[in-house]
């Protein structure tokens, strides 16, 4: 009962984190600075919880089952990945390991983040 418990509490709570529908996303969606994790709700319990409190960016989730044409297009062979993404265009890219867990901690990609805005002065 105990693992039935914990495995529902699982899937509701990765089923809340990728809720926001993926149609919201366009090209136009990831102008300026935007950090975007692309994952799928079949692997929300390996979703980072941290990517909304990045600063100095957007941050966005995407369900790639949802949205198959954004899989296809940023080329997502695995999840799940983060994409940085400066007006647009691909500056970094953390994809998961075999297990399907990425290594990369926030302070990270922050720290790609910042880099990134010092580079354009």
């Amino acid at each position: 009962m105990k693992f039935f418990t914990a495995f529902f509490a699982t899937f509701v709570i990765g089923a809340a984190l990728l809720s926001t529908p993926a149609t919201e996303y366009t090209e136009e969606s990831y102008a300026g600075l935007c950090v975007v994790e692309f994952n799928a709700q079949f692997n929300s319990q390996n979703s980072v919880p941290w990517i909304e409190e990045l600063s100095d960016c957007n941050g966005r989730r995407v369900d790639i089952a949802a949205s198959p044409d954004q899989q296809t297009e940023y080329k997502i062979v695995v999840v799940p990945t983060i994409i940085i993404f400066n007006e647009g265009a691909e500056v970094k890219r953390y994809q998961a390991n075999i297990m399907m867990e990425l290594e990369v901690q926030k302070e990270t990609i922050q720290h790609d983040i910042d880099e990134i805005i010092m580079s354009d002065f």
